[in-house]
């Protein structure tokens, strides 16, 4: 396999220019248009069979070894986020209120030099691999399950994916056998109470007073409704009731988000939620409509293929270590791949050498080491090439 590594360490500064190239061009969920364009482009260049439009907006692209074997896809997502770029680097967004703020332009720019550097060797190469560039993960109800009920997944016998973390440092895999990701549910409340003059609450139905209340007894539902050894998380991200300083509210919104791994988990915090909501109406003789939508199940990795990215990237140049972390309570709907094949998903640590404290995900200063580009391509390079079998390896 040295001879791939070596291939994709010469090709590093391609994949700095195509990331940055992406990042100052970037396309919000389900409005991408010259993104896809540009990697069909890319990957009918390098003589692949592209499809386009998979799903809606996404791309695939088959490269067919000289000899039979198992196929193994890789996905990597390309859509961009409701975000000002705060960053002062030439590469800065160039469309205001939009910038790649998850690391989605690393990964595709990483799947596309690595799909370069296998092309190169296709005539040594054991199997197919399935280069999966998806659309919309980061807006529910994504681009995931529409490209894989358009066929994206059809012949495939495992799937692989890794995500840049910011957080991480460069050098560093994470992985865990199961859950990885949590299910990302999303809930509204609306309250209608009765509004009135400031000076005269007594005739009214505070729908701030009643808000407050739901946003109390809400955290009761980890705390004391859901079991210790269960994971959950509820949180309330947005209390909206606008009004002038001597008016009391007669309305009032509340959003927020519900993270779990277990469906039964899930479905009770939806219920209690809900017993919440009917509870405090009739206490406050008030109106409180939920409406509930679920987002993402959780990213579950397959045991067999977990152990495998284990065993496999401790000998990848560029990892310094390979980490069983626990499982955090971000969505990723790379989920619903592996509820249809066996595989499993990574982190590949990638914090900015430049910072002391590394920005968040979707926070608007993210960057991340390009470096660790690099060392993606290399650690799902050997994975999919070890998935195929011993005998299947490139040409060293």
């Amino acid at each position: 396999m040295k001879q791939l590594f070596s291939a994709l360490d010469s090709y590093y500064s391609e994949m700095v220019e195509i990331r940055r190239y992406l990042h100052q061009y970037p396309e919000l969920s389900f409005q991408e248009v010259n993104t896809p364009h540009y990697i069909a482009n890319y990957h009918e260049k390098l003589g692949l069979d592209v499809k386009r439009n998979v799903g809606g907006r996404g791309v695939t692209a088959r490269l067919t070894g000289a000899h039979p074997g198992p196929v193994v896809a890789l996905r990597a997502d390309f859509d961009a986020l409701p975000i000002q770029d705060a960053k002062d680097v030439p590469y800065k967004s160039t469309v205001p209120g939009v910038m790649h703020a998850c690391g989605h332009d690393g990964h595709t720019a990483t799947l596309l030099v690595l799909a370069k550097a296998l092309t190169e060797q296709k005539d040594s190469l054991h199997g197919s691999i399935v280069f999966i560039h998806q659309h919309a993960e980061e807006q529910a109800p994504g681009g995931a399950i529409a490209m894989i009920e358009d066929g994206c997944l059809d012949g495939v016998d495992a799937v692989f994916g890794t995500h840049l973390w910011a957080i991480t440092p460069t050098g560093r895999i994470q992985y865990n056998e199961g859950p990885l990701m949590a299910a990302a549910d999303r809930f509204e409340l609306e309250v209608q109470g009765k509004g009135g003059h400031g000076a005269e609450p007594h005739d009214t139905k505070d729908a701030i007073i009643i808000g407050s209340q739901l946003v109390q007894s809400l955290q009761q539902i980890v705390s004391r409704r859901t079991a210790p050894i269960d994971s959950a998380v509820v949180s309330i991200g947005s209390f909206e009731a606008v009004n002038a300083f001597n008016v009391i509210a007669d309305k009032a919104k509340l959003t927020g988000t519900v993270r779990t791994f277990d469906p039964g988990v899930q479905k009770r915090v939806q219920d209690e939620i809900q017993r919440i909501a009917d509870g405090t109406a009739l206490s406050t003789d008030s109106s409180i409509k939920l409406t509930y939508e679920k987002g993402y199940p959780a990213v579950v990795n397959h045991t067999d293929e977990a152990r495998l990215v284990a065993s496999t990237l401790s000998e990848v140049e560029g990892v310094d270590e390979v980490e069983h972390r626990t499982p955090i309570m971000g969505g990723e709907d790379f989920s619903y791949y592996l509820q249809h094949r066996k595989g499993a998903f990574f982190f590949t640590g990638a914090q900015h050498p430049d910072v002391e404290e590394p920005y968040p995900h979707h926070h608007p200063n993210f960057d991340f080491d390009e470096r660790a580009m690099v060392i993606a391509a290399k650690s799902l390079a050997a994975v999919a090439l070890h998935y195929v079998g011993a005998d299947a390896k490139v040409s060293v």
